[in-house]
């Protein structure tokens, strides 16, 4: 008899639960999030169990290769395609995770990618870059909106980021300004630094394949950009077509109809972010630098807005990288 495991994964514990073949419940337990604990728990039912469901949450790696690593056929389910019917009474954790396993015996389990875990940590690297930028560009946009209210003018960025102290001169006349500067450009160098360490330790850490090098002939997409899109995409051959690709990198249109009637909107946000962002940098560089790009987002602009176009180039940019990975 064929078994059936689904585990509602938190943060602190998690819930198991087992069913066999006719989908009656064999065992259930909460237990907390340790990884001997857990495999205690599935080994007496080991032998038996056709495969054991974990819903991607933030933190499913260490379940999911201690799964792995002990033999279990591991399944990881995608928390966006398999919401439960809305009107029911009661939910909680012991129904979450039977309805996980109940699925799975079906055969109509949505999942997600594992992403192989060799692969991991440079990709996680280059996440945490994003994160640092994103806290440099809050800093910026502070200090610009700050100088502007004090001095009536905008600094250019090339003030703050470079290496010579030029944003003193322009605050000198007031000492809690100048200090505010100081602060300012001294946590923006900080960051700066830690960037561009994190920048080359990813490219040593990768090993420089021709889809990578192909990438780097779009326009706007430089060496780190390349990478970010290389490592998020994983295999192109787990997207069986160009829309579905465009649609993980969230540069589709979402839009429910019936009877050619527009019904709403579906989930924008269902996708990878990281990709969105990393082709929305490239077609923002493309705009700046590259003709054919600039001359298709002018098109677009005169036609629309400027949101569209932008939103068009980087859905461009997207379907070609796309044919680069797969051919």
């Amino acid at each position: 008899m064929q078994l059936y495991c689904g585990i509602d994964l938190y943060a602190k514990n998690s819930y198991l639960a087992i069913i066999d073949e006719r989908r009656q419940r064999i065992f259930k337990h909460n237990v907390a999030n340790d990884r001997q604990l857990i495999l205690s728990f599935l080994s007496p039912y080991k032998a038996e169990l056709a495969g054991v469901v974990v819903e991607s949450t933030f933190n499913w790696y260490w379940l999911v290769d201690a799964l792995m690593e002990e033999g279990y056929t591991v399944h990881l389910a995608n928390p966006c395609a398999i919401q439960q019917y809305k009107g029911l009474k009661y939910i909680d954790d012991k129904h979450d995770a039977f309805w996980l396993a109940e699925l799975l015996s079906l055969g109509i389990l949505k999942e997600g990618y594992i992403y192989p875990r060799q692969e991991r940590p440079v990709r996680d690297l280059l996440r945490k870059r994003g994160h640092l930028m994103k806290l440099r560009t809050s800093l910026l946009t502070s200090l610009h909106n700050t100088m502007a209210n004090a001095c009536g003018r905008k600094i250019p960025s090339h003030h703050v980021l470079g290496k010579e102290d030029r944003l003193s001169s322009h605050l000198s006349g007031n000492e809690s300004l100048a200090l505010m500067g100081q602060v300012s450009k001294a946590s923006i160098d900080a960051l700066t630094l830690q960037i561009k360490t994190i920048e080359a330790h990813a490219e040593k850490q990768y090993t420089i394949e021709p889809a990578y090098v192909g990438l780097l002939s779009l326009p706007g997409v430089g060496e780190i950009l390349g990478l970010t899109i290389l490592l998020e995409t994983g295999p192109i051959s787990r997207f069986p077509a160009v829309g579905n690709y465009v649609s993980y990198c969230r540069k589709a249109e979402s839009t429910w109809k019936s009877a050619e009637k527009v019904k709403g909107k579906g989930n924008i946000k269902n996708g990878n972010r990281y990709l969105s962002w990393a082709f929305a940098e490239a077609a923002e560089h493309a705009r700046r630098f590259d003709t054919a790009s600039r001359n298709f987002y002018n098109r677009k602009v005169h036609e629309r807005n400027g949101a569209v176009a932008h939103s068009a180039l980087a859905n461009k940019l997207a379907r070609a990288a796309y044919y680069i990975m797969r051919d």
